[in-house]
Protein backbone atom coordinates (compact mmCIF):
# COMPACT_ATOMS: atom_id res chain seq x y z
CA UNK A 1 0.00 0.00 0.00
CA UNK A 2 2.85 2.23 0.64
CA UNK A 3 4.27 2.05 -2.68
CA UNK A 4 0.73 3.54 -4.56
CA UNK A 5 -0.51 5.81 -1.82
CA UNK A 6 1.80 9.33 -1.71
CA UNK A 7 1.73 11.98 1.07
CA UNK A 8 1.14 15.55 -0.35
CA UNK A 9 3.82 18.08 1.74
CA UNK A 10 2.52 21.49 2.02
CA UNK A 11 5.71 23.77 2.23
CA UNK A 12 9.00 23.13 1.11
CA UNK A 13 10.81 25.37 4.07
CA UNK A 14 13.08 23.45 6.44
CA UNK A 15 9.91 22.17 7.77
CA UNK A 16 8.57 20.68 4.80
CA UNK A 17 11.89 19.69 3.82
CA UNK A 18 12.16 17.36 6.92
CA UNK A 19 8.96 15.62 6.59
CA UNK A 20 9.91 15.00 3.09
CA UNK A 21 12.93 13.30 4.30
CA UNK A 22 11.43 11.41 7.21
CA UNK A 23 8.66 10.20 4.83
CA UNK A 24 10.87 8.70 2.25
CA UNK A 25 13.56 7.19 4.73
CA UNK A 26 9.97 4.63 5.41
CA UNK A 27 9.81 4.91 1.12
CA UNK A 28 6.51 6.73 0.76
CA UNK A 29 5.78 8.53 -2.52
CA UNK A 30 6.19 12.29 -1.31
CA UNK A 31 4.78 15.32 -3.38
CA UNK A 32 6.13 18.55 -1.41
CA UNK A 33 4.07 21.78 -2.67
CA UNK A 34 4.75 25.44 -2.54
CA UNK A 35 4.15 28.85 -4.29
CA UNK A 36 7.91 29.82 -4.02
CA UNK A 37 10.18 27.37 -6.19
CA UNK A 38 13.12 28.46 -4.16
CA UNK A 39 12.40 26.86 -1.19
CA UNK A 40 14.65 24.22 0.03
CA UNK A 41 12.09 21.16 -0.34
CA UNK A 42 11.53 22.01 -4.11
CA UNK A 43 14.82 20.49 -4.76
CA UNK A 44 15.09 17.12 -2.45
CA UNK A 45 16.12 13.95 -3.96
CA UNK A 46 13.29 12.56 -1.40
CA UNK A 47 9.78 14.74 -3.29
CA UNK A 48 8.53 15.45 -6.31
CA UNK A 49 7.85 19.33 -6.51
CA UNK A 50 4.67 21.12 -7.38
CA UNK A 51 4.29 24.76 -7.88
CA UNK A 52 0.90 26.29 -6.57
CA UNK A 53 -0.25 29.58 -6.67
CA UNK A 54 -0.87 30.35 -3.10
CA UNK A 55 -0.02 28.95 0.42
CA UNK A 56 -3.01 30.28 2.10
CA UNK A 57 -7.00 31.25 1.97
CA UNK A 58 -9.45 29.53 -0.74
CA UNK A 59 -6.76 29.48 -3.74
CA UNK A 60 -4.71 27.44 -1.89
CA UNK A 61 -7.49 24.82 -0.99
CA UNK A 62 -8.78 25.26 -4.76
CA UNK A 63 -5.06 24.26 -5.83
CA UNK A 64 -5.14 21.63 -3.94
CA UNK A 65 -8.56 20.05 -4.76
CA UNK A 66 -8.02 20.48 -8.61
CA UNK A 67 -4.45 19.14 -8.57
CA UNK A 68 -5.78 15.47 -7.81
CA UNK A 69 -7.48 14.36 -10.44
CA UNK A 70 -5.36 15.68 -12.89
CA UNK A 71 -2.35 14.27 -11.52
CA UNK A 72 -3.65 10.87 -9.14
CA UNK A 73 -6.15 8.43 -10.26
CA UNK A 74 -8.54 7.27 -7.59
CA UNK A 75 -5.82 7.16 -5.02
CA UNK A 76 -7.03 9.90 -1.89
CA UNK A 77 -3.15 10.88 -0.61
CA UNK A 78 -2.14 11.86 2.39
CA UNK A 79 -2.28 15.62 3.51
CA UNK A 80 0.32 16.93 5.85
CA UNK A 81 0.57 20.63 6.48
CA UNK A 82 3.67 22.27 7.92
CA UNK A 83 2.28 26.15 8.25
CA UNK A 84 -0.16 27.59 10.18
CA UNK A 85 -2.05 29.54 7.36
CA UNK A 86 -1.92 26.62 5.17
CA UNK A 87 -3.99 25.01 8.59
CA UNK A 88 -6.35 27.56 8.69
CA UNK A 89 -7.74 27.56 5.40
CA UNK A 90 -7.52 23.33 5.16
CA UNK A 91 -9.73 23.54 8.45
CA UNK A 92 -12.11 26.06 7.22
CA UNK A 93 -13.02 24.30 3.50
CA UNK A 94 -11.92 20.73 5.28
CA UNK A 95 -15.41 19.76 3.47
CA UNK A 96 -13.93 20.65 -0.03
CA UNK A 97 -10.79 18.12 0.21
CA UNK A 98 -11.80 15.71 2.29
CA UNK A 99 -13.05 13.67 -0.85
CA UNK A 100 -9.68 14.16 -2.02
CA UNK A 101 -7.31 14.36 0.66
CA UNK A 102 -6.63 11.65 3.43
CA UNK A 103 -6.31 14.09 6.70
CA UNK A 104 -7.19 14.70 10.61
CA UNK A 105 -7.65 18.07 12.44
CA UNK A 106 -9.49 19.27 15.79
CA UNK A 107 -13.16 20.21 14.89
CA UNK A 108 -13.08 23.94 13.24
CA UNK A 109 -13.83 25.70 16.69
CA UNK A 110 -10.77 24.10 18.52
CA UNK A 111 -8.18 25.08 15.72
CA UNK A 112 -9.42 28.56 15.44
CA UNK A 113 -9.46 29.02 19.28
CA UNK A 114 -5.89 27.04 19.97
CA UNK A 115 -4.41 29.33 17.09
CA UNK A 116 -5.08 32.09 18.84
CA UNK A 117 -2.54 33.18 21.88
CA UNK A 118 -4.96 34.60 24.26
CA UNK A 119 -7.99 32.09 23.54
CA UNK A 120 -5.17 29.34 24.38
CA UNK A 121 -4.47 30.96 27.69
CA UNK A 122 -8.20 31.01 28.49
CA UNK A 123 -8.25 27.08 27.80
CA UNK A 124 -5.19 26.65 29.66
CA UNK A 125 -6.40 28.32 32.83
CA UNK A 126 -9.78 26.63 32.47
CA UNK A 127 -7.89 23.10 32.09
CA UNK A 128 -6.11 24.76 35.01
CA UNK A 129 -2.73 24.28 32.90
CA UNK A 130 0.80 25.32 34.20
CA UNK A 131 0.56 28.73 31.91
CA UNK A 132 1.68 32.74 33.09
CA UNK A 133 -0.60 35.22 33.12
CA UNK A 134 -1.16 37.04 30.01
CA UNK A 135 -3.29 40.14 28.91
CA UNK A 136 -4.81 41.29 25.35
CA UNK A 137 -3.95 44.32 24.14
CA UNK A 138 -6.15 45.38 21.07
CA UNK A 139 -6.01 49.27 21.16
CA UNK A 140 -4.45 51.85 23.78
CA UNK A 141 -7.26 51.81 26.09
CA UNK A 142 -6.10 48.49 27.40
CA UNK A 143 -2.85 49.50 28.24
CA UNK A 144 -3.69 49.86 31.69
CA UNK A 145 -3.96 46.15 31.95
CA UNK A 146 -0.62 45.81 32.04
CA UNK A 147 -0.99 46.61 35.79
CA UNK A 148 -1.22 42.93 35.92
CA UNK A 149 1.30 41.90 35.34
CA UNK A 150 5.31 41.47 37.00
CA UNK A 151 7.62 42.36 34.60
CA UNK A 152 9.99 41.76 32.50
CA UNK A 153 7.17 40.20 29.96
CA UNK A 154 7.36 38.93 26.36
CA UNK A 155 5.16 40.85 24.06
CA UNK A 156 3.92 39.48 20.65
CA UNK A 157 1.26 39.09 18.14
CA UNK A 158 -2.15 37.29 18.94
CA UNK A 159 -1.31 35.34 16.04
CA UNK A 160 0.58 35.74 12.93
CA UNK A 161 0.21 38.41 10.74
CA UNK A 162 1.89 39.11 7.63
CA UNK A 163 2.12 43.42 8.31
CA UNK A 164 3.43 42.06 11.80
CA UNK A 165 6.23 40.04 10.34
CA UNK A 166 7.14 42.28 7.83
CA UNK A 167 7.91 45.26 10.88
CA UNK A 168 8.51 43.64 13.97
CA UNK A 169 10.18 40.51 15.29
CA UNK A 170 9.09 37.67 16.44
CA UNK A 171 8.46 38.33 20.06
CA UNK A 172 10.24 40.76 22.53
CA UNK A 173 11.32 40.44 25.88
CA UNK A 174 10.74 43.73 27.46
CA UNK A 175 11.69 44.95 31.18
CA UNK A 176 9.61 47.45 32.20
CA UNK A 177 5.95 48.85 31.50
CA UNK A 178 7.12 52.16 29.65
CA UNK A 179 8.82 50.45 27.24
CA UNK A 180 6.36 47.93 26.63
CA UNK A 181 3.79 50.77 26.48
CA UNK A 182 6.33 52.32 23.61
CA UNK A 183 6.66 48.67 21.43
CA UNK A 184 3.14 47.98 22.00
CA UNK A 185 1.83 51.61 20.42
CA UNK A 186 3.85 51.16 17.14
CA UNK A 187 2.80 47.20 16.89
CA UNK A 188 -1.32 48.29 17.40
CA UNK A 189 -0.95 50.69 14.21
CA UNK A 190 -0.13 47.57 12.32
CA UNK A 191 -2.16 44.75 14.00
CA UNK A 192 -4.68 45.20 16.91
CA UNK A 193 -3.91 42.69 18.41
CA UNK A 194 -1.31 41.88 20.99
CA UNK A 195 -0.37 39.51 23.76
CA UNK A 196 1.81 40.39 26.84
CA UNK A 197 2.81 37.72 29.29
CA UNK A 198 5.42 37.43 31.95
CA UNK A 199 8.33 35.85 31.01
CA UNK A 200 9.97 32.44 32.31
CA UNK A 201 13.14 33.10 33.55
CA UNK A 202 15.58 30.11 32.02
CA UNK A 203 17.89 29.79 28.91
CA UNK A 204 17.48 28.34 25.91
CA UNK A 205 18.14 24.67 27.15
CA UNK A 206 15.51 24.99 29.12
CA UNK A 207 12.83 25.30 26.52
CA UNK A 208 11.44 21.89 25.68
CA UNK A 209 8.78 20.41 23.40
CA UNK A 210 6.66 17.76 23.10
CA UNK A 211 5.33 16.31 19.29
CA UNK A 212 2.15 14.32 18.98
CA UNK A 213 -0.09 12.35 16.53
CA UNK A 214 -3.15 11.57 18.44
CA UNK A 215 -6.14 9.60 16.66
CA UNK A 216 -9.67 10.79 16.72
CA UNK A 217 -10.02 8.23 19.48
CA UNK A 218 -7.66 10.52 21.36
CA UNK A 219 -4.98 7.41 21.42
CA UNK A 220 -1.68 9.25 21.04
CA UNK A 221 -0.34 6.95 18.26
CA UNK A 222 3.45 8.42 18.46
CA UNK A 223 4.84 11.11 20.74
CA UNK A 224 8.27 13.06 21.09
CA UNK A 225 9.98 14.71 23.74
CA UNK A 226 12.60 17.34 22.98
CA UNK A 227 14.78 20.31 24.12
CA UNK A 228 15.95 23.06 22.54
CA UNK A 229 19.81 23.34 22.68
CA UNK A 230 19.66 27.56 21.18
CA UNK A 231 17.08 29.44 19.32
CA UNK A 232 17.79 32.13 17.14
CA UNK A 233 17.81 35.20 18.17
CA UNK A 234 18.10 33.80 21.82
CA UNK A 235 15.55 33.32 24.37
CA UNK A 236 12.96 34.86 21.70
CA UNK A 237 13.02 32.97 18.04
CA UNK A 238 13.03 29.70 16.62
CA UNK A 239 14.45 26.45 16.90
CA UNK A 240 18.65 26.89 16.03
CA UNK A 241 19.61 23.44 17.52
CA UNK A 242 17.55 20.88 19.33
CA UNK A 243 17.85 17.34 20.68
CA UNK A 244 15.87 14.36 22.43
CA UNK A 245 14.58 15.12 26.05
CA UNK A 246 14.19 11.63 27.53
CA UNK A 247 14.71 12.53 31.23
CA UNK A 248 11.67 14.59 31.24
CA UNK A 249 9.56 12.58 28.55
CA UNK A 250 7.48 11.00 30.81
CA UNK A 251 6.18 14.31 32.51
CA UNK A 252 5.80 16.21 29.59
CA UNK A 253 4.33 13.75 27.36
CA UNK A 254 1.66 13.16 30.19
CA UNK A 255 0.96 16.87 30.29
CA UNK A 256 0.60 17.25 26.77
CA UNK A 257 -1.62 14.48 26.44
CA UNK A 258 -4.01 15.04 29.12
CA UNK A 259 -4.46 18.82 27.38
CA UNK A 260 -4.75 18.01 24.29
CA UNK A 261 -7.34 14.97 25.19
CA UNK A 262 -9.43 17.41 27.35
CA UNK A 263 -9.46 20.18 24.74
CA UNK A 264 -10.30 18.46 21.45
CA UNK A 265 -6.80 18.15 19.92
CA UNK A 266 -6.51 15.98 17.03
CA UNK A 267 -4.07 14.89 14.46
CA UNK A 268 -0.33 16.66 14.48
CA UNK A 269 0.16 18.87 17.37
CA UNK A 270 2.76 20.07 19.38
CA UNK A 271 3.53 21.75 22.84
CA UNK A 272 6.27 23.85 24.02
CA UNK A 273 7.26 24.38 27.16
CA UNK A 274 9.49 26.17 29.58
CA UNK A 275 10.95 25.19 32.08
CA UNK A 276 11.03 28.17 34.93
CA UNK A 277 14.68 28.94 36.17
CA UNK A 278 13.40 29.71 39.70
CA UNK A 279 11.15 27.02 40.33
CA UNK A 280 12.18 24.22 38.38
CA UNK A 281 8.64 23.22 36.91
CA UNK A 282 7.70 23.18 33.07
CA UNK A 283 5.15 26.16 31.97
CA UNK A 284 3.68 26.21 29.11
CA UNK A 285 4.34 28.34 26.41
CA UNK A 286 1.74 27.83 22.86
CA UNK A 287 0.74 24.67 21.33
CA UNK A 288 1.40 23.91 17.12
CA UNK A 289 -2.20 22.61 15.62
CA UNK A 290 -2.75 20.45 12.83
CA UNK A 291 0.57 20.63 11.47
CA UNK A 292 4.25 19.71 11.87
CA UNK A 293 6.95 21.52 13.79
CA UNK A 294 9.63 23.40 12.86
CA UNK A 295 12.25 21.19 14.04
CA UNK A 296 9.84 18.17 13.65
CA UNK A 297 12.76 15.96 12.28
CA UNK A 298 14.87 16.03 15.00
CA UNK A 299 12.39 13.36 16.17
CA UNK A 300 12.61 11.00 13.28
CA UNK A 301 16.00 11.34 13.30
CA UNK A 302 16.38 9.92 17.20
CA UNK A 303 13.98 6.96 16.10
CA UNK A 304 10.65 8.39 16.46
CA UNK A 305 8.92 9.01 12.73
CA UNK A 306 6.51 11.26 13.35
CA UNK A 307 5.53 12.45 9.84
CA UNK A 308 5.26 8.60 9.29
CA UNK A 309 2.96 7.79 12.23
CA UNK A 310 0.40 10.06 10.86
CA UNK A 311 0.45 8.77 7.01
CA UNK A 312 0.05 4.98 8.97
CA UNK A 313 -3.00 6.55 10.76
CA UNK A 314 -4.67 8.10 7.93
CA UNK A 315 -4.42 4.41 6.04
CA UNK A 316 -5.35 2.74 9.17
CA UNK A 317 -2.19 0.42 8.86
CA UNK A 318 -0.01 -0.26 11.91
CA UNK A 319 2.41 2.44 13.42
CA UNK A 320 5.85 1.57 13.27
CA UNK A 321 7.20 1.40 16.70
CA UNK A 322 10.17 3.88 17.62
CA UNK A 323 13.83 2.89 16.75
CA UNK A 324 16.06 2.64 19.05
CA UNK A 325 19.43 4.95 18.41
CA UNK A 326 23.17 4.18 19.71
CA UNK A 327 23.83 7.65 20.70
CA UNK A 328 21.35 11.06 20.64
CA UNK A 329 21.09 13.24 17.39
CA UNK A 330 21.58 16.73 17.65
CA UNK A 331 19.41 18.94 14.67
CA UNK A 332 20.67 21.82 13.91
CA UNK A 333 20.09 25.09 11.26
CA UNK A 334 23.61 26.11 11.45
CA UNK A 335 23.43 29.40 9.78
CA UNK A 336 21.18 30.71 12.54
CA UNK A 337 23.02 28.50 15.65
CA UNK A 338 26.37 30.09 14.63
CA UNK A 339 24.64 33.34 14.74
CA UNK A 340 22.82 32.24 18.05
CA UNK A 341 26.42 30.87 19.72
CA UNK A 342 28.15 34.08 18.44
CA UNK A 343 25.54 36.34 20.26
CA UNK A 344 26.14 34.46 23.35
CA UNK A 345 30.02 33.78 23.77
CA UNK A 346 29.34 30.19 23.08
CA UNK A 347 31.31 27.71 21.02
CA UNK A 348 29.25 26.04 18.35
CA UNK A 349 28.96 22.35 20.39
CA UNK A 350 28.44 24.11 23.45
CA UNK A 351 25.65 22.66 25.03
CA UNK A 352 25.43 19.44 22.70
CA UNK A 353 25.06 16.20 24.65
CA UNK A 354 28.35 13.80 24.88
CA UNK A 355 28.90 11.33 22.23
CA UNK A 356 26.19 13.24 19.93
CA UNK A 357 25.52 12.94 16.28
CA UNK A 358 24.93 16.70 14.60
CA UNK A 359 22.51 16.32 11.50
CA UNK A 360 22.06 19.73 9.52
CA UNK A 361 18.55 20.81 9.18
CA UNK A 362 19.38 21.24 5.09
CA UNK A 363 22.58 19.70 3.84
CA UNK A 364 23.20 16.16 3.61
CA UNK A 365 25.44 14.39 1.54
CA UNK A 366 23.36 12.32 -0.31
CA UNK A 367 20.94 15.22 -1.15
CA UNK A 368 22.84 18.11 -1.56
CA UNK A 369 20.30 20.45 -3.75
CA UNK A 370 18.33 22.00 -0.90
CA UNK A 371 21.41 23.56 0.57
CA UNK A 372 23.10 24.49 -2.88
CA UNK A 373 20.20 26.32 -4.58
CA UNK A 374 19.64 28.10 -1.36
CA UNK A 375 23.52 29.07 -1.73
CA UNK A 376 22.70 30.31 -4.86
CA UNK A 377 20.02 32.15 -4.60
CA UNK A 378 21.87 33.98 -1.85
CA UNK A 379 24.79 34.86 -4.05
CA UNK A 380 22.26 35.45 -6.97
CA UNK A 381 20.92 38.23 -4.11
CA UNK A 382 23.68 39.81 -3.30
CA UNK A 383 24.73 40.18 -6.86
CA UNK A 384 21.34 42.11 -7.25
CA UNK A 385 21.65 44.13 -3.84
CA UNK A 386 25.36 45.07 -5.81
CA UNK A 387 24.01 45.99 -9.06
CA UNK A 388 21.50 48.08 -7.30
CA UNK A 389 23.72 49.86 -5.48
CA UNK A 390 25.83 50.63 -8.30
CA UNK A 391 23.56 52.03 -10.46
CA UNK A 392 22.05 54.21 -8.19
CA UNK A 393 25.97 55.47 -6.87
CA UNK A 394 25.96 56.35 -11.29
CA UNK A 395 22.81 58.22 -11.22
CA UNK A 396 23.07 60.36 -8.14
CA UNK A 397 26.57 61.00 -9.53
CA UNK A 398 24.98 62.11 -12.66
CA UNK A 399 22.27 64.38 -10.52
CA UNK A 400 19.82 62.28 -12.13
CA UNK A 401 16.65 61.55 -9.98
Amino acid sequence: MNSRVPAVVVGAGINGLGVARSLARARVPVWIVDSDSRQPGMHTRAARPWVIAAMQGQALVEGLRSWVPSRLSNVRPVLILTQEESVKAVSRYREVLSPHYRFTLPEKDVVDTLLHKQSFQRVAEGLRAPIPPLVHIRSIQDLPQLKALRFPVVVKPGERHAGYSHAFKKAYRIGDRAEAEHLIHRILLIMPDVVVQEWIEGADSDIFFCLQYIRHNGIVAASFTGRKIRSWPPQVGGTASCTAAPESAGELEEMTTRFFNSAGVVGLAGMEYKRDARSGTFRMVEPTIGRTDYQEEVATLNGINLPYAAYCAELDIPVMQPVSTKWPFVWQDRPADSQSAAAQNQSIRQGFPDGCVVVEASWRWHDPMPTLMHMLERVRGALQARVRKVLGSSKNAKGEP
